[in-house]
């Protein structure tokens, strides 16, 4: 589970703040010659305005102590020149670290979006996809701003004060001791400001991700939450969420606040007491006044080192914590993987066995039955299987089972011989093509959407597949093929996002086609035509198909009744209704369905048909 929602996500950040970011590493090793370059060209501009305090000690006790002005100018001048450096180096320092970050950042999101696309569903079905949103934008970008500029400044600004310490020793080794002394405080703070702040902000990130997770699920559920009047409610529930994060982000800025109180007191009151020393020295004749302005200039230039330590250290434990967050994702373990040495299929035929296949889910409560338990069903090639059952049965998770979106925990599943398991993903999905109840669409153009496993199919072949799964529909669009159909398809119809989906899985021109109840949104004319067209196109492919409507059923040349994770029964359909009881009860159940559905849908008709006659009758007295 997700650690926001675990509550243990935290826990494996413990190895340390250099461990956990030592592992971006080897994403950023082919930058690091530009970052090394990077911090060079800042620290070089450090020590260049480390300088600058040392011309002015000789100008102070030379020109200015003698009255000799003409030696002023010259001083004037290195000045100049030594600031004018110090800029090019910063301007340098900044042209060498931008675009790596960039190169970075795009390298590890490539490899997070590779990874979810090959971890298996079942991980998808324990993520919420805010969490994985959260991880693949805010999280990255927060890595990326710190290799660019993070890590670059807190290496070089730590340097940079130990440099400056030996500046200050080699004025004055008493008010050098003095300013190291009163720095301490900072670096216990420091220390035990890692603890706290890290905790805080794994528990933000965290909390970005779940609203992340609600605002995606309010969008995409719109038409519900309007339907049936609940965005006041949805409200609600993100207003929480989101106060939620406020109090983290408040927690947050007080832990930041405090350090930024000891980093802005700490500094004045030493150069307070430096100032009264430094002053007591002077009078004593143990240093010059040069030596005492050479002392608060570089005191001075220490000044923005020390104070961004604070908000470089918070900059460093939010990449800790962004980083644990990208490995969780990229060390969850795939279960669902290509064998060491696969096999082939080289006369595909489409004929499927299913061998004892047991199955149950991960989360599955200790002691729980098997979701599958002891399948055995043999599908012959070219011959359509029909799956019907009661709801929960396991009918669908079945149909899943034959393209490896889950993997049988017991038995196996052969096509043609081979244990789907002993075929590469890729093979395996070539030779299979699934429709699912749930069309999903992607925000691509009809075309894109319906050669999704066939890319290089023909005119024709599209054509047809769009024929058999009566989707003509889209030649009526603005565009045609062309036509864009928006984020998730939503601006289609349910039914003609099935119709789409089917197309799809006929397109992929497979051996073996698995349909999950594909027709369920379709009105019952448009179903008898798709049915029609199917039976054509099923005669030389096997298929599985879960019925939901008797009229479904029709399609098979043999059903297989599902009960409690069991073949119960297998056979032509007019044969299990003369000899098998649950069988009738079944198709029963599912004939009352059909029935309501057509009164639905008759109903809705005659509404329209009332409510144009109406408009009609208005228009003519108008």
């Amino acid at each position: 589970m997700p650690a926001s929602q675990t509550g243990t996500g935290h826990t494996a950040a413990r190895g340390g703040t250099f461990a956990s970011i030592r592992r971006l590493y080897p994403y950023a090793r082919p930058a690091m010659p530009r970052i090394y370059l990077g911090m060079a060209s800042a620290l070089v501009a450090g020590v260049v305005a480390l300088l600058i305090p040392q011309v002015l000690r000789q100008l102070v006790d030379g020109p200015l102590a003698t009255g000799d002005s003409a030696q002023i100018w010259p001083a004037f001048a290195v000045v100049l020149g030594l600031g004018v450096l110090e800029a090019a180096l910063i301007a340098l320092r900044r042209w060498f670290v931008l675009t790596p970050g960039t190169h970075i950042e795009a390298r590890m999101r490539n490899a997070l979006y590779a990874k979810l696309q090959d971890l298996p569903v079942s991980f998808h079905d324990r993520w919420p996809s805010g969490q994985l949103l959260s991880r693949a934008v805010s999280d990255l970008g927060l890595i990326r701003r710190w290799i660019s500029f993070g890590i670059v400044l807190l290496v070089v600004n730590v340097i940079t004060i130990l440099v400056g310490f030996v500046f200050l020793l080699n004025i004055s080794w008493i008010l050098g001791v003095t300013f190291m002394v009163c720095s301490i405080p900072l670096w216990i703070y420091g220390y035990l400001f890692e603890n706290k702040y890290s905790t805080v902000a794994r528990r933000s990130q965290d909390q970005s991700g779940d609203l992340a997770t609600t605002v995606e699920e309010s969008v995409h559920g719109i038409r519900v939450l309007k339907a049936f009047g609940r965005g006041k409610y949805a409200l609600r529930n993100f207003a929480s969420q989101a106060d939620d994060l406020r109090g983290t982000e408040i927690e947050k800025a007080r832990a930041i606040a405090g350090i930024w109180l000891w980093l802005l007191l700490v500094p004045d009151v030493t150069f307070a007491l430096c100032l009264l020393g430094g002053v007591w020295l002077a009078v004593e004749g143990q240093i010059s006044v040069g030596d005492l302005v050479a002392f608060f200039a570089t005191a001075t230039v220490l000044r923005f080192p020390v104070e961004s330590i604070g908000f470089l250290l918070s900059m460093t434990f939010d990449t800790r914590t962004a980083t644990d967050r990208f490995f969780e994702v990229m060390d969850s373990e795939n279960t669902i993987t290509d064998p060491a040495n696969p096999k082939t299929i080289a006369n595909p035929r489409g004929r499927v066995l299913f061998d004892d296949v047991h199955f149950r889910y991960q989360d599955a409560p200790a002691g729980a039955a098997d979701v599958l338990d002891g399948i055995r069903l043999e599908l012959e090639p070219g011959e359509t299987m029909a799956i019907v059952g009661i709801t929960g049965s396991g009918k669908s998770t079945l149909t899943a089972l034959t393209t490896r979106l889950y993997d049988v925990t017991g038995g196996a599943i052969l096509v043609d011989g081979v244990d789907v398991r002993d075929l590469t993903r890729s093979e395996l999905r070539t030779h299979l093509a699934m429709a699912f109840e749930d069309a999903t669409l992607f925000s691509a153009s009809v075309r894109d959407n319906v050669l999704l496993g066939r890319p290089e199919s023909t005119d024709e072949e599209l054509a047809e597949a769009l024929q058999i799964a009566q989707a003509a529909f889209v030649y009526d669009l603005p565009l045609g093929l062309d036509t864009l159909v928006g984020e998730e398809g939503l601006s289609l119809s349910g039914g003609q996002r099935q119709r789409l989906a089917l197309a799809r899985a006929v397109a992929a021109k497979p051996s073996v086609l698995v349909l999950d109840d594909p027709l369920s949104a379709l009105d019952v004319d448009t179903e008898a035509l798709v049915e029609t067209a199917l039976r054509s196109a099923l005669a030389s492919t096997t298929a599985l198909i879960v019925a939901h409507r008797p009229s479904t059923v029709t399609l098979a040349d043999r059903v297989a009744l599902l009960e409690n994770g069991r073949i119960t029964a297998v056979g032509t359909h007019s044969r299990l209704l003369a000899e098998n009881e649950h069988y009738r009860f079944v198709i029963s159940s599912l004939e009352d369905e059909e029935k309501r559905e057509r009164a639905d849908a008759r109903l809705l008709l005659d509404e329209t048909d009332a409510r144009d006659e109406t408009e009609r009758d208005e228009e003519a007295r108008s």
